[in-house]
């Protein structure tokens, strides 16, 4: 098994801009966005979740980490659209004008085809396919008004690939990618980069719960590492969507992965 690198320190990614995320309670994919984000030097951040207390306590950890003051936070629900409109509006005030969008917010489970209800399918959907949408819908006019801005989407492995009770998740995520390429060009004219990280495995305490570890050993094993990712090891791919060097990718979906060709 290959050894977990160090962590790298912040080079200033993000220097000077503002950065909404969604998802970022927790000890996910999304929290590990927000604190690279200001260790990446950014402005501002505005965090967002369903869960108040643990929204809180990530913000307070980013702030004593970081030393960045001007950390918000706001409740959402990406499925409720008066409720994104609220963040997006929120973050407008407070950050000054959001630069950088990251829609982590998503919904996994496991099910047989056969035995999956219509209520579970369009569950996983609604939150990951289209609160993605809801949120780039609720954004890009403000970015458009702009002419500049940067959206990264999270999307996964299994939009490419298949796993067995894993349809409604992998048709989420395969639709995230298509929105992705399709919402890319039509911001393109705007000045505007759409863009997406595709993780196979990254290993947090709500995967940890949900997933039986048995099937979570046997997908790292699968790894040319012969492990999951670090959260952070993918926060760093989105913070290179956000920032000014990867200046000429939109519509582009980058695997984090270390799967076998």
């Amino acid at each position: 098994m290959s050894s977990i690198p160090n962590y790298v320190p912040g080079h200033g990614l993000l220097r000077g801009k503002s950065v909404l995320i969604t998802a970022a309670a927790g000890a996910g994919i999304g929290y590990s966005a927000a604190l690279r984000a200001a260790e990446e030097g950014c402005r501002a951040l505005m965090i967002s979740d369903i869960h108040e207390g643990r929204l809180q306590e990530a913000a307070l950890r980013i702030r004593e980490a970081t030393g960045l003051d001007q950390v918000f936070t706001r409740e959402c629900n990406v499925t409720q659209e008066e409720q994104v409109q609220a963040l997006v509006a929120a973050a407008e005030r407070d950050l000054g004008g959001v630069d950088v969008l990251i829609n982590n917010a998503g919904l996994g489970g496991s099910r047989l085809l056969v035995e999956m209800s219509d209520e579970e399918w369009n569950r996983v959907l609604d939150v990951t396919l289209t609160g993605t949408m809801r949120m780039t819908r609720a954004m890009l006019p403000k970015m458009i008004e702009r002419q500049r801005g940067v959206i990264v989407n999270n999307a996964s492995v299994l939009g490419w690939r298949a796993q067995k009770e894993q349809s409604h998740y992998a048709a989420a995520k395969a639709g995230v990618m298509a929105l992705t390429r399709c919402a890319a060009v039509e911001a393109a004219e705007h000045g505007i980069r759409i863009n997406a990280v595709s993780p196979s495995i990254a290993l947090h305490d709500f995967l940890k719960k949900s997933a039986p570890k048995e099937l979570l050993d046997q997908l790292a094993s699968r790894e040319a590492f012969g492990r999951a990712a670090e959260v952070w090891e993918v926060a760093n791919v989105m913070m290179f969507l956000a920032s000014d060097y990867s200046s000429y990718m939109t519509g582009e979906v980058l695997s984090v992965s270390s799967q076998r060709a």
